[in-house]
């Protein structure tokens, strides 16, 4: 099942309720990639461009990729003229 018919099954309700559930999340993300910049800088700082350095961004890349949801689900709302 693809996350379009996902959201397309779901009450206004429930997308809204969807949304907020994922606004907190999102700054839970927000503070990990920052944290995980900031290693990544530190350890390219400390000890040079090595493993550790990029180690924290593959994680970053992980959660960047995670949001791909959120762009969907901020889609169907506006679709559905949402607020």
């Amino acid at each position: 099942m693809s996350k379009e018919n996902e959201f397309q099954g779901l009450s206004d309700s429930e997308l809204l309720q969807k949304k907020k559930a994922n606004k907190s999340s999102q700054m839970v993300s927000c503070i990990i990639v920052g944290c995980l910049i900031g290693i990544a800088i530190y350890s390219a700082l400390k000890n040079g461009i090595g493993f550790f350095t990029f180690f924290p961004l593959f994680f970053v890349f992980l959660i960047a990729k995670n949001r791909s949801d959120n762009k969907d689900l901020d889609e169907e709302i506006r679709f559905r003229n949402l607020k």
